[in-house]
Formats: C-alpha cells, sequence, structure tokens
C-alpha cells in the first residue's frame, strides 16, 4: 500500500509552524528593520508609537561614523583569539583524558561542571576572584606581585572575560573531541606505531587530520559563541566596562535597543554581526572541511 506524501507534511506541521513563527518571522523582520527608522521613544499626538519609516541605507551610514561600533567591533574580533586557545587546549585535554588512568572519569566530570553552571554563577564568582582585593589579587601579593585591576582597568577587563570565556568552555570542547577520538581506528595509531612514528608524528600527522571534521564544528560553535558573548559582560563589567573596553557587538546591540529603544539602528548592528559570522564560518569550513590522513615519513 502507497502512502500518501502529505501524511509527512502533516507531522512536520507543527515543527514548521514553531520555526516559522520564532525563528524565520524574527529573522525576515529583523532584516527588514534594519532598513527603518524605528524607535520605541517616538509616539504621534495621539500617543501612538510610530511605526517604522524606511530609511535605506541610513542606519548602516551612521554605523560607518560611529565610534562606539567600531569599538564593538574590535572587541568582538579581538574576542576571537579564545577560539584557537580553546581548541588547542580542549583537544590536549581531550587526548589526555581519552587515555586509561586512575581518576579519569573524576577529571573528564570536574572539566565538564563549569559547561553546565550558569553563566550568573560563573560571572559573579569571577568578579568576586577579580576583585582588587579578591583571590586572585591574594595568590599574585603571595609570591610578591600585584595588586591588578582586573576588570576596573581597561588594558585588562577585556581579557580577565576572555579568560573566563576559555576556563567555561574547555569542558564542553573537549567532550567533542573526545567523541571525535573515539572515531579514529586504532589500527591506523597501531600502524603508524609499527613505521617508526612517534607519539608526536602520531598526533600530528595521524591523530589531528582525522580529527579536522570535528575541529571545523568546534571552530565555529567557538566564533559564534566568541561573538555572541553576553552574559559575562553583563554581569562582570556592565555598561561596556571602563572606557567602553568590552563592549562588544551583542552587548551594544543590547544598549542600542533596550535602552536607547532605537530599533532600527540595533537591527542594523545585528545584521552586520550575522555577516561577519557568516563569513568566519565559511572561512573555517573551507579551511577544515577535508579530513585525512598526512605523511609522517
Amino acid at each position: 500500500m502507497r502512502r500518501s506524501p502529505w501524511i509527512a507534511w502533516v507531522f512536520l506541521a507543527p515543527a514548521l509552524l514553531i520555526l516559522g513563527v520564532f525563528t524565520f518571522y524574527p529573522i525576515f523582520w529583523g532584516i527588514a528593520l534594519a532598513f527603518t527608522e524605528f524607535s520605541l521613544l517616538r509616539h504621534t499626538t495621539e500617543g501612538q508609537l510610530v511605526p517604522p519609516q524606511f530609511a535605506g541605507f541610513g542606519n548602516f551610514l551612521r554605523l560607518w561614523v560611529d565610534p562606539y561600533f567600531w569599538k564593538a567591533l574590535l572587541n568582538s574580533i579581538t574576542y576571537l583569539a579564545v577560539v584557537p586557545v580553546i581548541q588547542l587546549a580542549s583537544i590536549a585535554l581531550a587526548v589526555l583524558v581519552d587515555k586509561p588512568f586512575r581518576g579519569r572519569n573524576f577529571f573528564r566530570t570536574a572539566f565538564y561542571i563549569p559547561v553546565i553552571t550558569s553563566v550568573v554563577v560563573i560571572g559573579i564568582t569571577w568578579r568576586w576572584v577579580f576583585r582588587s582585593d579578591g583571590l586572585a589579587n591574594f595568590l599574585l601579593g603571595l609570591v610578591g606581585l600585584g595588586p591588578v585591576q582586573f576588570l576596573t582597568s581597561p588594558d585588562t577587563a577585556l581579557l580577565s572575560i576572555m579568560f573566563v570565556t576559555l576556563w567555561q568552555g574547555l569542558g564542553y570542547y573537549m567532550i567533542l573531541y573526545l567523541a571525535g577520538l573515539q572515531t579514529i581506528p586504532v589500527e591506523l595509531e597501531e600502524a603508524a606505531v609499527l613505521d617508526g612514528a612517534g607519539p608526536k608524528d602520531v598526533f600530528w600527522h595521524i591523530t589531528v587530520p582525522m580529527l579536522k571534521p570535528t575541529i571545523a564544528l568546534c571552530s565555529i560553535i567557538s566564533c559564534i559563541s566568541a561573538l555572541k558573548v553576553f552574559g559575562e559582560i553583563f554581569v562582570m563589567a556592565p555598561q561596556g566596562g571602563p572606557n567602553q573596553s568590552t563592549l562588544t557587538m551583542v552587548f551594544y546591540i543590547y544598549l542600542k535597543a533596550f535602552e536607547d529603544f532605537d530599533i532600527g539602528y540595533s537591527a542594523s548592528i545585528a545584521l552586520v554581526l550575522a555577516g561577519v559570522v557568516g563569513i568566519i564560518s565559511w572561512i573555517n569550513v573551507r579551511y577544515f572541511q577535508d579530513g585525512g590522513l598526512n605523511s609522517y615519513g
């Protein structure tokens, strides 16, 4: 008995409806708002909200001469420095805890705990650690260093928050790389050892190339997470930190939308951010799309 294809659409309809209402509609509406002048503070003489007015590329011309936008863009790009560090550290951790040793499960769990901890709790905790009289400066004082103004100095505020992001994300990417390591045939590593390859050769010429698809996935996720970082900054350095040193694109979008209520302008910033994310994701896919073995001879 041949089944009607409409049955599949009936089952898909609820999911498609939810995606359409809560995902695709906001995306397309946000793109449209980027080309309008729309503020929640503008009302008619009758007290009604002024609807969005088409402004063409006016918002993007404002971006071009907005120093805060360029500061936020520079900080967001700087935040991408977390990506290679967290990927290399996660691969190293995954290789380490992939080997059988006593206490392996404990270390796997310990590294993953920050991932499932609320970003608010993490932000408040590290804000206390980074205080001028906090734990970090106490430990530095024991070796004759400090105090360091971690969150109150423009030179160190962004770096301090980047460190927190690195610390929190290690366990997440470690688990992904652990899954990738399980897909590498043991026979390949054994054959390499029989051919005279050392541990370093096996790692760089077999493990890393075979992990390229996983590296691509983790790099894209990490880049997107770095560009849309918000919670840590909101908790640890509100209002953009000292001298706007922690002002990122997403935080600037939040300030414009929910403090200045300039919806059209914030939508244009979001559209630029989406373009940056798309370009970086494309670069990652192009570079890491092919996995395979490299010669170790």
